[in-house]
């Protein structure tokens, strides 16, 4: 056992005197390894981090626990034929369906109502574009775990009395109000005037949209502005992610009941809870990690290809050292797994590298955008076995070609 030992640890001294020996060519030699490992970590970083960035964004719209039933549930591809049919069958919800709703589904927490519109707000010279306006119940700030920075939200008796009071995105404030307080100022919307009571808390962007140029009303005062006629999304909460699942079949059920419906038939309303938008994400981003990764994988395979070119060079080189080497007693095998060595521990060095180099690259993107980059293990260790397990293959015909060189001839070749 300890000559076995000592066997590898000179094989393995040898192995690095060689590589230590030819730096540049070394180093030329693993830029393809470093290149394709560093890819593989950095795809993975990126699709990992890609997926927190979404579910953070969506949980910052729509919070925890959480349903939306609306006229339409934009939810996966759909034929020109499906929508045609969703048009002809869904109905539009309005504040009866909603009463309806908060009366009946006894497990929900919170049952809430919203409107959605969108202006241009002017205020003492300045504006704003496509500032989306929406019309609320007052307990969607639970319902959205919403946060507010400045002031408060709106009131129930605000919303049951249509009062002329808003509360702004924290974007709103920076444009129309730069430098002051909003607190009690006065925001006229369509030439009605309303009272700022609350600043929302800065939510950033998702996609390149922001989420903080919008402004919530009363949902009354809405219907006085816009026409109480306009379709609602219904917003529910369920208890706790246990109870979720059966808050939302139960409110599902309620709303078939509202509109007499029996049996098969379809909805004729769309459902949208805050677990199919996670799974459709995680399956999203899953398929794309399925063809992004063997891809990403096919420039650790060019790498190896480099690896078994050096090390044919490297036997070339060193055929009088095989050859002396055998002269006094080492078996082939022995040479066999010292070329083995050599060329596992050039992939896995050049591995190293490329992790080191896929950290720094994401330490930039993660301070520079607001993507986070998530390095998982799960991605190293794979690039790690994959390029140790290149270089072990790209080396095994340059060892057996060196293993089955005679000594004689290989003396007297030198």
């Amino acid at each position: 056992m300890k000559s076995l030992y000592s066997f590898y640890a000179d094989a393995a001294r040898i192995a690095l005197q060689s590589i230590f020996a030819h730096k540049l060519r070394t180093f030329l030699t693993l830029i393809g390894i470093i290149i394709g490992v560093a890819s593989v970590v950095i795809v993975g970083a990126s699709i990992s981090g890609f997926n927190s960035y979404v579910l953070t964004a969506v949980s910052k719209m729509l919070g925890v626990n959480h349903f939306m039933i609306a006229r339409f549930a934009h939810q996966g591809r759909r034929t020109e034929e499906q929508r045609e049919r969703a048009m002809r069958r869904n109905k539009r919800l309005y504040v009866e369906d909603y009463e309806w709703l908060r009366d009946r589904c006894k497990s929900c927490l919170e049952v809430g109502a919203q409107a959605n519109n969108s202006i241009n707000l002017k205020h003492n010279g300045r504006e704003t574009f496509f500032t989306r306006i929406q019309g609320v119940t007052a307990n969607m700030v639970v319902i959205e775990d919403k946060s507010i920075a400045e002031g408060r939200f709106i009131a129930q008796h605000e919303v049951e009395h249509a009062a002329l009071v808003c509360v702004i995105g924290a974007e709103v404030k920076a444009k129309l109000f730069e430098g002051r307080d909003p607190i009690g100022q006065t925001l006229k919307i369509r030439d009605m005037p309303m009272t700022v009571v609350g600043v929302e808390e800065k939510r950033g962007s998702f996609m390149g949209q922001s989420l903080d140029n919008h402004l919530y009303i009363p949902l009354m005062t809405f219907g006085r502005l816009f026409g109480r006629r306009q379709s609602l999304e219904l917003h529910g909460k369920a208890s706790s992610i246990e109870m979720f699942t059966s808050t939302i079949e139960e409110a599902r059920m309620v709303m078939r009941n509202r509109h007499k419906l029996i049996g098969e038939e379809e909805d004729t309303f769309g459902l949208v809870n805050t677990g199919d938008l996670t799974g459709q994400v995680n399956q999203f981003t899953g398929t794309i990690a399925l063809v992004v990764t063997p891809v990403t994988l096919l420039s650790l395979l060019v790498g190896g290809i480099v690896v078994m070119n050096i090390m044919l060079v490297s036997v070339t080189e060193r055929t009088f050292e095989i050859g002396l080497r055998k002269a006094v007693g080492a078996r082939s095998r022995q040479i066999l797994v010292q070329f083995l060595i050599e060329s596992s521990l050039l992939a896995s060095v050049g591995g190293a590298l490329g992790l080191l180099l896929a950290g720094g690259l994401s330490w930039i993107v993660r301070v520079s955008t607001p993507i986070p980059m998530t390095i998982t293990i799960g991605y190293v260790l794979l690039s790690l076995i994959v390029s140790g397990g290149i270089g072990l293959i790209a080396g095994i015909y340059p060892a057996y070609k060196a293993s089955r060189l005679d000594p004689i001839v290989a003396l007297n070749k030198s």
